[in-house]
């Protein structure tokens, strides 16, 4: 078994948790590798441990069974900055809060290792949404990609942008909002839900538009078939917008076209049969927890 372990930042209270799992991951006789800035935060946890090193240029290929990542929701979602379109199975341990992604409790982290080797898991292949910016602009790169949403957003100002929104080149609306949100099934949980958007499944075949605090006051959250070519173009006050990929954010000048569409490429979550979807929504949302239930 070959792993990869990541991590953004490192507290105190998480020093068990990564020494419990590379213990169970030396009894498995797995190859481990960990992201070098990661590996510099917990040195003294790991030096007795044999590893390799990665970076999010080098290091990672199509042959790891796993990529571990140790924080929040935003970790995870740097983390497929990393693994891009190799097929590696991503699962977070949760050091972080609420953890749609991360589903993982730092104090099971053993399990991620026994309930991988005992096949006590499913992979789940997840959506994403790519941007695609006409002319010169090349803000991201080969990272033009985002798990959770592509967000459009005002800059520099309280006044609204105007969003002119068109699907598969037919005229939608525009939007007077703070921004749009175009998410994946897995972002429905993220930044669409707080904005009023659905929870979606994460296989379903969708994305969902989300107006931020839209003027339009009929305007409402539209889910949409996930192999919609969405474009867009800004207008507004200011002479910049913005646009976010899940964490990475660009500033775009206005007037500019913006088109949106499905990946060509799915990232695999690793889904433990002990920790479901429906069960995370259930502890994180309180679903249930009505004393009449």
């Amino acid at each position: 078994m070959k792993v990869a372990i990541y991590g953004q930042t490192f507290q105190d209270q998480d020093r068990s948790c990564v020494s419990e799992l590379f213990d169970e991951l030396q009894k498995a006789n797995a190859t481990v590798f960990i992201e070098e800035e990661f590996g510099q935060l917990v040195a003294d946890l790991i030096s007795s441990y044999k590893y390799g090193t990665f970076s999010q240029t080098e290091g990672l290929d199509s042959s790891f069974d796993m990529f571990v990542s140790f924080g929040g929701d935003g970790t995870m979602l740097r983390a497929v900055t990393y693994v891009k379109d190799m097929g590696i199975p991503i699962v977070g341990v949760n050091t972080g809060r609420l953890g749609f992604l991360s589903t993982f409790k730092k104090e099971d982290v053993r399990k991620v290792v026994t309930e991988f080797t005992a096949g006590h898991y499913t992979i789940e292949e997840r959506s994403l949404v790519e941007v695609v910016l006409n002319g010169e602009l090349d803000e991201f790169g080969e990272l033009n990609f985002a798990l959770n949403e592509i967000t459009v957003s005002r800059k520099d100002t309280t006044s609204m942008i105007t969003v002119e929104t068109y699907l598969n080149e037919e005229y939608l609306t525009s939007y007077w909002a703070d921004g749009l949100i175009v998410s994946t099934p897995t972002g429905s949980t993220g930044y669409s839900l707080s904005c009023g958007g659905p929870v979606i499944a994460p296989t379903a075949k969708s994305l969902v538009l989300t107006p931020i605090a839209p003027h339009n006051l009929n305007a409402r959250p539209l889910v949409i078939s996930d192999d919609t070519q969405i474009r867009l173009k800004v207008s507004g006050r200011e002479k910049t917008h913005l646009v976010s990929l899940d964490s990475r954010i660009a500033d775009i000048p206005n007037g500019k076209e913006i088109r949106i569409k499905k990946s060509d490429f799915t990232i695999k979550m690793i889904e433990y049969k002990s920790e479901s979807f429906l069960k995370t929504l259930r502890n994180k949302l309180l679903w249930g927890q009505d004393k009449r239930n």
